[in-house]
Formats: structure tokens, sequence, C-alpha cells
């Protein structure tokens, strides 16, 4: 791939290439402050603490650290290089930081200290006090289709399941000390800057190409990594980002959500294959659906694409569940299956108001970072 936007021959080159259902994994983290467990802005120092371990990398916020993983056969794999990684840097940070994972912090100022250099320079020139309130943080899954052509019309089809996702993985009700009354407030801090949301359907990979050179030309985003839709064509990679859920808190509910997308890839890959025509909803449909997602997370109602008919959300994610069932078998992930049965019972959110109820935002800070690494063994 050149320097240059992809063509639309570099693009198919590139989601060609990849073996079908490899899942990789990119997870940003908090870093709190040992004692007042609010976030601490000592990011560099984090990565010139792990000594050019390559997992790590800097994001835009200078409380935020990213672990990057290689791709997996399995979501299990996932996991288990997930809590290697959470650990490592752990052990890397004891003396001045505690790791945490939710979609937002719960108690931290609205705005942060950003990084400095390249990218970051550009967003704080570009997005000035917007930039500052991107304290968010986020599970973002990449799934490989294997294949040019079901890439697409897989991803065409995938925007529809976003909002049954972010239900499941909805861990982030409170915003600045508060309650927000929504399951997620992530996704609305992150409205606050251009290409968020429900990503538009692609008709051609010419049309994406053509987006791509837009992009470019315009300024409005110089390269693919800007278009920050909560679901993209990774032209880098030639992977299907999922990047709709939260940071989970657990390594567990981590393992969760990565298996329910990788098996809802899959799961579209066979229908498609069978000669099944992969429906195209509208953006804004899917949309609204979006709202109720972040608004009432599991606890309150989706509608039907097609019909516009108003379900349970909870009731809508286990019918999902479901279906995926089989297809998470074929793929090794029957036990992390039965994990996200378990958090669609219970979600993050729903954990964080519990603690909240018991003894007040305050205390939430500490609970994630106890949380961190709760699935590591003694």
């Amino acid at each position: 791939m050149t320097s240059q936007p992809p063509t639309a021959d570099e693009l198919r080159a590139a989601f060609d290439a990849p073996t079908p259902f490899t899942v990789g994994v990119e997870e940003e983290l908090m870093l709190l402050h040992p004692e007042t467990y609010d976030l601490v802005p000592r990011a560099t120092e984090a990565l010139a603490a792990v000594e050019g371990d390559r997992r790590f990398k800097l994001e835009l916020p200078a409380a935020q650290l990213e672990i990057t993983l290689a791709p997996s056969t399995t979501a299990a794999d996932a996991a288990r290089d997930l809590l290697e990684a959470r650990r490592a840097l752990a052990d890397a940070t004891a003396t001045f930081a505690r790791l945490g994972a939710a979609g937002v912090h719960p108690f931290a100022a609205p705005e942060g200290g950003l990084n400095s250099g390249g990218r970051y320079d550009r967003a704080l020139r570009e997005y000035g006090v917007i930039a500052r309130r991107q304290l968010v943080f986020a599970l973002q899954v990449h799934v490989a289709v294997g294949g040019a052509a079901r890439t697409l019309q897989v991803y065409n089809a995938l925007r529809s399941y976003l909002p049954e996702l972010a239900a499941l993985a909805a861990n982030a009700p409170f915003y600045a000390g508060r309650d927000t009354g929504l399951a997620s407030v992530r996704p609305k801090v992150a409205e606050l800057l251009p290409r968020q949301g429900i990503p538009p359907a692609l008709e051609s990979w010419e049309a994406y190409a053509e987006v791509l050179r837009w992009g470019e030309v315009s300024g409005a985003f110089p390269t693919a990594r800007f278009w920050w839709w909560e679901l993209r064509p990774h032209p880098y990679f030639g992977t299907l980002e999922l990047r709709v859920p939260d940071a989970q808190s657990t390594v567990a509910d981590a393992s969760a959500v990565i298996a329910v997308a990788q098996a809802l890839v899959a799961w579209l890959v066979a229908r498609h294959d069978a000669g099944e025509p992969l429906p195209t909803a509208p953006s804004w449909t899917i949309a609204e659906n979006r709202w109720w997602a972040a608004r009432d997370g599991l606890d309150g109602e989706l509608a039907d694409l097609a019909t516009g008919e108003r379900t349970p959300s909870r009731a809508r994610v286990h019918a999902l569940l479901d279906a995926l069932a089989p297809t998470a078998e074929e793929l090794g992930s029957g036990d992390e299956l039965a994990a996200a049965r378990r958090l669609a019972e219970h979600s993050g959110a729903q954990r964080q108001r519990d603690v909240a109820d018991r003894a007040g935002v305050p205390a939430v800070g500490p609970w994630l970072a106890e949380r961190y690494l709760a699935d590591a063994p003694a």
C-alpha cells in the first residue's frame, strides 16, 4: 500500500489477504493516580517503563495508553494475550500508576491533557477544546473476513448489529462525578468529533477509494485512520474494525465481547456464502437504535430495522447470541459466548452503578483498578 490514498485494486488486495476470522484487539486503558484514582497524565512515562514493548502505544489523551495485540485464532487466545499485556503493564507502572478500563472515567474532569507530536498536535489545532474532551476508552476488535467481495457485503450488513453490541458492552454510566442516566456516555462525548456513530454503507471498493481520496485532498481526514466511525474497513490490516464497544473492566468481559464480534462476522459470512442476501439498512434507522442502546443499554428497547416494531433490548441480544451459538462453537468460543450471556444479564454499566449505590461514585475508581487484573491467577 502506498503513502497515497489506496486505489480500489489496492483495497481489494488488502482485504483478500488475511486468513478468515482471525481476530485482533486494541484496548484503550486508563492511567489512574495510585491514591486518588483520578486520571493521571503519565502515558509517556508508562510507555518508557515498558522499554519498547510493541504491544503498547500512546494515544491522544495523556492519561491513556493502548494495548495492541497480534491477530489470534480464537477469542480465548486473544483474552490470554490481553491478560498477559495487562499484567506486564501493571507491573511496569506499579510505582506511579494504577490501571483501569471503562468507557469513560467515572469522576475525572471533562477535559484533560494531551500527548504531543504528530497527529496529536494536528488534533489539537483542528479541534481545540474538543480534543481535550476526548477522554474516552474503547475496546476495538478487528475481524478478518477473507475475500474482498464478501467483505463489503458483510460490512454493510454488520452496521445493523452495532447497537446490540453497544448495549452488551455499555460500560460508562458516570461522567464528571455524576450519573448521566445513560448506559454509556462515551458515544455522546465522541460525537463532538466528526465521523462518529453509524458509518455509511459502501457500494463498492471504488466508492471507498473515492472516500479516502476526498478526505486526503480536502484535508478532512488525511488517512483512513481518521475515518472514525464505529465500524470501518481497515485498509492497512484488511479487517473489519468494530469500534463500538466500551473498554471492558475485566478480561472475562472483554473476551465475551471479542467472541461476539468474531462470531457475528463469521455468521454473516456463512449466510453470504450460502447465497442469502444480506440487507443494508439505512444509517438513520440504525442510529435510532444506537441512541436507545447508549441511553438504556440492555434495559430498554430496540426497533426492528424493517418493521419498526420495538422489543426489549436484552431479549434481542439473547436472540442474537442464540443465533451465533453454533458459529461460536465452531470457532472454539463456546465458553466466551456463555460469558456474553452473563454479561447480557448484568452489564458493566449496571455493575458500576451497583458500586456507586453502595459507596458513592468516588468508589468506582478504585473498584475499576481492582477489577483490572481480577481474571489473573493468584
